[in-house]
């Protein structure tokens, strides 16, 4: 992973941009309008919140994608247990993106669907 930016405001925007994504807790797809919010209001001023808040964006569309998925497969009994993984992966990787965008190294989500461009 390459250091992309050492600007303490680009870093704390793009830290933020990924723990927004908590605000699903509170806010119905919160953890997709977080990140989608920061991502436009700072795309065009810092390059590495564009990359970073980018990247949130997708990963957030892609685990709501393979929840409903897994929400169709509680009818074949595997959907519960793949919601629970699903759920605790998410929380780590939000929590490690932000750590790493914290120390300015772009991160990269994995199984992540590259949506927005």
């Amino acid at each position: 992973m390459n250091q992309l930016d050492s600007n303490p405001e680009s870093r704390m925007w793009a830290m933020l941009a990924h723990l927004s994504a908590l605000s699903g807790f509170v806010i119905p797809f919160g953890n997709i309008i977080g990140p989608l919010v920061i991502w436009l209001v700072k795309r065009d001023e810092m390059s590495f919140v564009n990359d970073q808040a980018r990247e949130a964006l997708n990963f957030n569309i892609s685990m709501t994608i393979y929840m409903v998925v897994a929400g169709v497969l509680i009818f074949v009994l595997i959907g519960i247990p793949l919601m629970i993984v699903l759920g605790i992966a998410w929380l780590v990787l939000v929590i490690l993106a932000a750590v790493k965008a914290n120390e300015g190294t772009a991160y990269r989500y994995p199984l992540t669907l590259r949506l927005v461009n």
